[in-house]
């Protein structure tokens, strides 16, 4: 089982109207993933949201990764996701960026996918809901046939391009990146698997509940024999919380401290494509706070997060690995930690909890991605007479003979 983190850009309370905080926030979340580089984490995840105020500021992971990458050496990001709707993204654009991404990271994008939080930050585009699935549908394929083709060209139901273009550039080295997709609704994990693609899911019950979700996952991919990609991409990513730091004691306290739970108050009000929770509390309603030590034990028992030092999360992370889980991905900052407690929990986490479960020093989806296959010719067509070039600058990369 591999490790990451997932950073939403999340500000809650008055600071998300304060400028001047909100560049703090961004900034503490960037470093996070550059610190988390060298404490084994494999995987750093962006959100892409749009105004959706206190819940994520994070409006453009294309932007923010290419920072970390800079500062980074062995950490994959990815985006979870970038939505594919073309009103919000155009899917040229984002043939164009996630290969450029591919280009800047060195190989390290991993390309999530999905529809979007739900139908107030669709509006923000003039979208309902109901048409982004469709969308999704039409351009996740043409996507990778951009990456191939030189000659593109397609009339869909929600954009065309009626002469041939080439999109550039095109990814870097052998494949693409990983193709994620975002899963909320128990029948996409069926339909990711049987796209042979990667499922980003959330943890909003215990563990074991999502058993049924992940099994549904892996037996869609077992009998995928044509990937929506060059290769299959044969991982569930779980996101979940955790609360490690050296004092057990202290991690309990941050686990029962005020305000826990006002992130799920967000995911009930904004998430409107996700199957409500039982009993959930939206947004201003008063967060369902841990309350007692009784009720903390029972969250970790259930599985709704991991709390203690690194012995005793050692021993409650079985559980996850268990039920199918490929990569645990755990929301950073989580509530009641202080800013030094972050940066202590990634290393305490990275160097003492991570090498008792990720024992290879290969990323997974770098392995999947070994194995890619062309799915389509250079051209579409034939190439018109007559455009043999005599010269080219002497400083060309390759020249006309190589």
């Amino acid at each position: 089982m591999e490790f990451g983190l997932f950073l939403n850009g999340y500000l809650p309370g008055p600071a998300a109207h304060n400028r001047d905080a909100e560049h703090t926030m961004l900034m503490r979340e960037l470093q996070y993933a550059i610190h988390a580089d060298g404490f084994n984490w494999k995987y750093a995840w962006f959100g892409e949201h749009h105004a959706l105020t206190e819940y994520s500021h994070m409006s453009a992971p294309e932007v923010v990764i290419p920072y970390v990458a800079a500062k980074t050496e062995r950490i994959h990001l990815g985006s979870a996701i970038i939505n594919l709707s073309r009103k919000v993204n155009h899917p040229v654009r984002n043939a164009e960026r996630v290969a450029m991404l591919d280009h800047v990271t060195g190989g390290r994008f991993e390309f999530g996918t999905g529809r979007g939080a739900g139908a107030h930050e669709m509006a923000t585009f003039d979208l309902l809901t109901s048409d982004t699935k469709e969308m999704w549908n039409e351009a996740a394929p043409e996507i990778v046939r951009m990456w191939e083709q030189r000659d593109y060209t397609f009339e869909g139901e929600n954009f065309k391009i009626e002469e041939p273009h080439n999109i550039l550039p095109k990814p870097y080295g052998v494949g693409h990146p990983p193709i994620w997709v975002g899963c909320g609704n128990p029948g996409t994990f069926t339909t990711a698997g049987q796209a042979g693609i990667g499922a980003i899911a959330f943890n909003f019950e215990p563990v074991y509940n999502l058993k049924g979700r992940i099994d549904a996952y892996k037996e869609g991919i077992a009998d995928c024999t044509e990937p929506l990609g060059q290769f299959v991409n044969d991982n569930v990513m779980m996101t979940n919380a955790v609360v490690c730091v050296a004092d057990g004691k202290r991690a309990r306290e941050i686990a029962m401290s005020p305000g826990r739970g006002y992130l799920n108050t967000m995911v009930n009000m904004y998430h409107t494509t996700m199957p409500p929770q039982p009993g959930a509390v939206k947004w201003p309603g008063r967060p369902r706070a841990i309350r007692t030590e009784e009720e903390l034990d029972f969250a970790i028992d259930a599985g709704y997060l991991l709390c203690g030092n690194p012995e005793q999360v050692l021993e409650q992370i079985s559980k996850y690995q268990e039920v199918g889980c490929d990569q645990l991905v755990f929301g950073i900052p989580n509530e009641g930690f202080e800013h030094e407690e972050v940066l202590e929990m990634l290393e305490l986490f990275g160097g003492k909890v991570i090498p008792e479960f990720d024992k290879d020093p290969e990323h997974r989806t770098a392995k999947m991605r070994a194995t890619a296959k062309r799915k389509y010719p250079d051209f579409a067509n034939p190439l018109p007479e007559g455009l043999d070039v005599e010269v080219i600058p002497t400083n060309a990369l390759i020249p006309l003979e190589g």
